[in-house]
């Protein structure tokens, strides 16, 4: 080994070495920030429809939830966004996400993001992405359990198919836009309990598209806007809160 070869190795050697953790942060954040840049809107689900919505937290005679804003049944403002995550073709189905973004008010101190996506209902099924091409056709879920008070469980819209919304939304911004003329989009809000039975904690209500380009997003993020016992939990935390910031940096360096 040449003299220069072996002060390289030895220097090497000598560096601090960063957490495997960081590591995959770190490539999260670059990644996230790369495709934002490059798509020109969120780095995920790129093309949706943003929309005025409310938010009522019920009380479902279950007991107190130890949540200061969920045991304290109010109607807040919010904004609501329906997306697809890979753009493709209208007639095939995609990804779908439901982001709301919770305003403050009465027992919020500030605003709350929820990231749902569309799953299955079985009980490894709710863990996955599920491709769909209806927006009404299936529940959307957190994926990975959320902090509810002292408990972990996971989060759940389940759409409502009632009166004029009875018929297929499909997901692509056009076809919501066109569903939301003739009435609105209700889900009902729903957190798994540790028994495994679901219990509803709010009601949302989808109304109007907001004049918002297709890839123009407020920047949701679960991490940033959350309250005091009611958070995503910690099964790779670090990784999608490095996601989530890199997709709003690539965003920021588009426009």
């Amino acid at each position: 080994m040449s003299r220069a070869i072996r002060h390289e190795h030895l220097r090497r050697q000598g560096r601090p070495r960063r957490p495997t953790g960081a590591w995959a942060a770190g490539a999260a954040a670059a990644g996230f920030r790369a495709l934002a840049r490059r798509r020109g809107g969120p780095a995920l689900h790129p093309h949706g429809l943003t929309c005025t919505a409310d938010l009522e937290v019920v009380a479902d005679g279950g007991g107190p939830w130890g949540v200061r804003w969920l045991d304290s049944p109010a109607r807040y403002a919010a904004t609501a966004r329906l997306s697809r995550a890979g753009g493709l073709p209208v007639r095939l189905p995609d990804g779908l996400g439901l982001a709301v973004r919770v305003q403050e008010g009465d027992a919020l101190d500030e605003p709350v993001d929820l990231l749902l996506t569309s799953c299955g209902r079985g009980r490894l099924t709710r863990h996955l992405p599920l491709p769909r091409a209806d927006a009404l056709g299936g529940p959307y879920g957190s994926l990975l359990a959320y902090r509810i008070g002292d408990r972990f469980g996971l989060l759940a819209a389940v759409p409502r198919r009632t009166g004029r919304s009875a018929g297929a939304a499909h997901g692509d911004p056009e076809s919501l836009r066109a569903a939301l003329r003739h009435a609105p989009l209700v889900f009902d809000l729903r957190a798994q309990t540790p028994r495994g039975a679901w219990r509803t904690f709010a009601v949302l209500t989808v109304r109007t598209a907001l004049p918002l380009g297709r890839t123009q997003s407020l920047g949701f993020d679960p991490y940033e806007h959350s309250a005091p016992g009611f958070a995503p939990g910690p099964a790779l935390a670090a990784v999608r809160h490095a996601a989530y910031r890199g997709s709003r940096a690539g965003r920021s360096r588009s426009t």
